[in-house]
């Protein structure tokens, strides 16, 4: 008894002292592990930033590539959730999907519903509360997911949304979740977004995913990035094949040059 009694505890302890079983079960310092360790999945992931301008939003993910065998343009992490509505997921790519297909599924039933597009805000409340309802049973575990969503019209302008694994919802002018968050968020800071137009806040998105790309351990990536607002006419859609090239020269050349300064010093 007293082997089992030892053995037992030492098992406790090196999992969260054994509160991390369920996801509807909360630790006597009020964490719910399964929440945390959900966010760590998102945290371990590619980077994914999202810029809101003075007349749309872009996206911009770091892909990363684990192998030279990968299909290029595959297992995208951009996607479209309707015509007005603009995604970009950080986390585990099967969680990813089932969010975004039930985004996809709340924005078609708002139309079928109400005969017009669903407002960004009311999206992120449906697809807040069921990213919710999966930290609360102990069947059920959390989505290792957290979405990005940006829309733009002439009424309202530019918005951007950020939705984590506990199912909260909340609003940026700019975002970063992944691997380069902290690095991502303080490159961010530093811009003018209000005043800044969407042309020019895709080179800044390619600018920052190359500079909080850790080349040691993940060496190779594929950025991605697209974009919603006045230029697409309120459409989300891949950013055009030259903007884009523009994009990542800018981007690559700016990494250069910053590597160059650290060797002259």
């Amino acid at each position: 008894f007293q082997h089992y009694y030892i053995t037992n505890n030492l098992r406790m302890s090196s999992i969260g002292s054994g509160y991390d079983l369920s996801a509807g079960q909360f630790s006597p310092d009020g964490r719910v592990f399964q929440v945390e360790y959900a966010i760590k999945a998102v945290e371990n992931s590619g980077s994914v930033i999202a810029l809101r301008g003075k007349d749309g939003v872009v996206f911009g993910v770091e892909k990363i590539i684990t192998s030279k065998l990968y299909e290029e343009g595959s297992n995208r992490r951009v996607h479209s959730i309707d015509g007005h509505i603009g995604a970009a997921v950080a986390g585990l790519l099967s969680d990813a999907r089932a969010v975004v297909n039930r985004a996809r599924d709340e924005a078609a039933n708002y139309r079928d519903t109400y005969q017009v597009p669903i407002p960004l805000k009311a999206l992120t409340e449906r697809l807040g509360k069921y990213m919710h309802y999966f930290t609360v049973y102990g069947s059920l575990r959390p989505f290792g997911v957290s979405i990005l969503l940006g829309t733009w019209d002439e009424t309202n302008g530019p918005k951007l949304m950020e939705i984590d694994p506990s199912g909260t919802a909340r609003g940026f002018y700019g975002c970063a979740v992944g691997k380069g968050k902290q690095n991502a968020k303080t490159e961010i800071e530093k811009l003018d977004l209000s005043n800044m137009t969407c042309k020019e806040l895709v080179k800044e998105v390619a600018k920052v995913i190359y500079s909080v790309h850790d080349e040691v351990k993940d060496k190779h990536f594929e950025l991605e990035l697209s974009w919603i607002g006045k230029e697409t006419r309120g459409t989300h859609q891949l950013v055009p094949q030259d903007i884009y090239n523009e994009a990542k020269t800018y981007a690559e050349e700016a990494l250069n040059d910053s590597d160059d300064d650290d060797t002259d010093m």
